[in-house]
């Protein structure tokens, strides 16, 4: 019996959920966002999941790096500075 069995957290999930959970993320990512009724495989899907995600945690990189370089310009007394910072906390 394997270590996740025992401790009760594996589930046994059917083909027809994997399918689901497929097209769910296929529906997330714009590049694939399709009709049901247009296939792609699993795979791509989760290549290009995967390939999506990185793009937004690069972007999410960048705009955290501008919005600092934005805030070190500013009076920390200025209006702007108190909505930027109470819009980022």
């Amino acid at each position: 019996m394997s270590s996740s069995s025992r401790s009760g957290t594996s589930r046994i999930i059917s083909d027809a959920q994997i399918i689901e959970l497929v097209y769910k993320l296929q529906q997330l990512v714009p590049e694939l966002h399709r009709p049901r009724s247009d296939k792609v495989s699993a795979s791509k899907v989760l290549h290009e999941t995967c390939t999506y995600i990185r793009n937004l945690k690069r972007e999410m990189e960048d705009l955290s790096d501008r919005l600092s370089q934005l805030l070190t310009t500013l009076d920390s007394n200025s209006e702007e500075a108190r909505i930027i910072a109470s819009l980022v906390n």
